[in-house]
């Protein structure tokens, strides 16, 4: 009998169980992008997306309505614009800021893009078997962690403690 010790903690190791489920759905999503011989990343689709709809957007722009911290922002813009996918130009109203777009290429490959994300969602809704509780209840931890930032919870429970 295998015993899972990140599962056997429970709610003491969400943050741990939360990433290795997290990990699990980018590595098989990037064994089906090999599959079907699509060069993209697993988590390149919600640049795809943002920029499909916003046509422009700079970085700062898109890591704020991503979530993301601006280095891994960087990182991944980079690593697109270097498949590709995307271009950039000086903003002519403020020389710092760079203006990120599809290119021609993204614009091409978009609805095999979106017949992908049509079925991946497909899919991940029967896993979900069309339960979507657990998005209010991730809704909810992040609208908590927002009010009260894990550190201080952390900090003021340690301090009860002593």
């Amino acid at each position: 009998m295998d015993k899972d010790f990140i599962k056997a903690l429970g709610y003491r190791a969400l943050d741990n169980r939360l990433k290795r489920l997290s990990d699990k759905m980018m590595h098989d999503t990037r064994k089906f992008f090999k599959l079907i011989d699509m060069d993209v990343e697993p988590n390149w689709h919600l640049v795809f997306k943002l920029l499909k709809e916003n046509e422009t957007l700079t970085m700062v722009e898109m890591a704020d309505q991503l979530g993301y911290t601006h280095p891994s922002m960087v990182v991944l813009l980079k690593k697109m614009t270097a498949k590709g996918y995307l271009t950039s130009e000086t903003d002519p109203d403020d020389k710092r800021k760079q203006n990120v777009r599809l290119t021609q290429k993204s614009l091409d490959l978009m609805p095999q893009l979106e017949q992908i994300w049509d079925s991946c969602e497909h899919a991940l809704y029967e896993l979900l078997q069309e339960d979507l509780a657990i998005l209010a209840n991730l809704d909810h931890i992040e609208a908590s962690l927002k009010a009260k930032p894990l550190n201080e919870r952390f900090y003021e429970a340690y301090h009860q403690t002593e």
